[in-house]
C-alpha cells in the first residue's frame, strides 16, 4: 500500500492531463525515470507474481521497457520486448499481432522473434500504462501464438475509466496495477481504492 500511495502522490503532484485523456508522467516514469521508484515497482511486481514460476517478462517498445526491466531483474528472468517496426535484426520466424496505439492514434504490427518465446515459457506481461487494453491484447495474442503460459499482466498506471483492465479481468486474466485512475480532468485525478 505504501508504494501505491507513493505512486498516486507522484501522479497528483507531477502528472499532467493532456487533451484526449492522455496522462503525462514523463518526469518520473517515461522520459525521465525515477530509478528508486522503478526498482520498488519491479520488486512489488516480483512479489505479486512470485508463485507463478515466471520464466520471461514481455513488454512492448518503448516506454514499457524500463518497468519490464525492473520486474525482470527482481524476478531474475530475461525481458523480451515486441518491436513496433520490422528491422534488419529481426529475421526468421516471428510472432506478430496488430495493436492500435491510443496515444499515437496509429496501428502497429508488433513482432517478437519466435526464438524468444517458447511453449515451455510462463510469460508475465508488463507495461507502463493500460487504457483500452490494445497493447496487452496484442501481447496476449503473441503469447497464445507461442503456446506459452500467461502468468498475468502487471501495470504501473491503469486508466480504469477506459475499461481495458476490467475487460481483461472478466476474461479471467490476472491484471495487477500499481495505480488505477477512475476519472481524470484537467485539474483532478480520482483513484480507485485498492486493497480495501
Amino acid at each position: 500500500m505504501i508504494l501505491i500511495r507513493a505512486l498516486e502522490q507522484r501522479i497528483l503532484t507531477e502528472g499532467q492531463v493532456l487533451p484526449g485523456e492522455v496522462l503525462k508522467v514523463g518526469s518520473f516514469l517515461n522520459q525521465q525515470i525515477d530509478t528508486g521508484l522503478l526498482k520498488e515497482m519491479g520488486e512489488e511486481i516480483a512479489r505479486l507474481f512470485s508463485c507463478n514460476h515466471v520464466t520471461k517478462v514481455l513488454t512492448i517498445e518503448s516506454s514499457g521497457i524500463a518497468l519490464a526491466y525492473a520486474a525482470g531483474v527482481a524476478l531474475g528472468v530475461p525481458v523480451v520486448f515486441a518491436k513496433k517496426h520490422k528491422s534488419s535484426n529481426v529475421d526468421g520466424s516471428v510472432l506478430t499481432s496488430q495493436v492500435f496505439s491510443y496515444t499515437h492514434k496509429q496501428t502497429y504490427n508488433i513482432m517478437v522473434s519466435a526464438d524468444y518465446i517458447r511453449s515451455e515459457d510462463t510469460i508475465l506481461i508488463v507495461d507502463d500504462f493500460l487504457a483500452m487494453g490494445n497493447a496487452l491484447n496484442g501481447l496476449i495474442d503473441i503469447v497464445g501464438q507461442a503456446k506459452a503460459e500467461l502468468a498475468g499482466c502487471a501495470i504501473a498506471i491503469e486508466k480504469g475509466f477506459q475499461g481495458g483492465g476490467d475487460a481483461l479481468r472478466e476474461k479471467g486474466i490476472r491484471v495487477e496495477s500499481m495505480a488505477i485512475i477512475d476519472s481524470m480532468t484537467d485539474d483532478s485525478v480520482v483513484f480507485r481504492p485498492q486493497g480495501t
